[in-house]
């Protein structure tokens, strides 16, 4: 992540959270402390925030507690003709008149482009997926209730949702903070507990994760590789992520992003 972007990243954090620690900063840009410390350093004299006692805290204080991770204006512009590739494959998953639920991310947002001309019915606590479904296409759209998180663009309830419980999925699409052999990973607990009370309403999760992903960690273990029945991925996977899903009984998918054969897929 470049010097630029990772400023961009640190000053969303520090604007969502009373203080973010070094820690915080580390996980959310995957950059060491030391590199955090100067960029903290940094900000302050330019007077974009305020250094403090193992982190750093906004000039004027969030009005609303955010979420962990990087914001989804950050990461829509990251790996895109990857996650465009992943999600068109996704869509084309998706048949007319199955259930579906679609979470909140920026891969699963491409989703909306492939499903313009499908009648579906889907769940998603995205308000960006559910307004674009909204005025784009003719598919039945059911949002929970709860509090837009304007950084992360989605919808959560700290209290659970009785719309979600009563909804049943064909599929779930999902993306993550990371996979690794102990399962999908995420930075936040309010996302996690939201997630995992979608992931029970459906009959089969499918993990949109472009190859970056499976370098991502993260504290929160959202689910075990078990749960899930597939993921898409692109070309640039690892040879050992490919093994660590076979051994795993876990289906994987290869979306193509050349411009020959970016409608096709290999399984792998």
């Amino acid at each position: 992540m470049h010097e630029t972007e990772r400023h961009r990243v640190i000053l969303a954090a520090v604007q969502s959270r009373p203080v973010a620690t070094v820690a915080d900063l580390c996980e959310v840009t995957g950059a060491s402390e030391a590199t955090i410390r100067r960029d903290i350093a940094a900000l302050h004299v330019q007077g974009q925030l305020r250094r403090v006692r193992g982190g750093a805290e906004a000039l004027t204080p969030p009005a609303q507690g955010g979420l962990m991770g990087r914001p989804f204006s950050v990461n829509e512009t990251l790996n895109i003709a990857q996650k465009r590739a992943i999600a068109r494959m996704a869509a084309e998953m998706c048949n007319d008149g199955e259930p579906i639920i679609i979470n909140g991310g920026t891969t699963t947002y491409q989703m909306v482009h492939h499903l313009t001309g499908k009648r579906l019915s889907v769940f998603t606590n995205s308000f960006g997926i559910a307004e674009f479904l909204i005025h784009n296409s003719r598919n039945s759209v059911v949002i929970p209730g709860g509090t837009i998180y304007r950084e992360q663009n989605v919808i959560l309830s700290p209290f659970g949702g009785v719309v979600a419980s009563h909804f049943y999925a064909k599929r779930m699409f999902i993306g993550c903070q990371g996979i690794g052999a102990h399962g999908l990973m995420e930075a936040d607990p309010m996302v996690v507990q939201s997630e995992l009370a979608l992931i029970g309403q459906a009959d089969e999760l499918i993990v949109l994760a472009d190859s970056s992903k499976f370098s991502g960690r993260s504290s929160l273990i959202l689910c075990g590789l078990d749960r899930i029945a597939t993921v898409i991925s692109d070309s640039g996977i690892r040879d050992e992520d490919r093994q660590m899903l076979e051994t795993a009984g876990v289906r994987l998918l290869v979306a193509e992003t050349t411009a020959q054969s970016d409608r096709q897929a290999t399984v792998a």
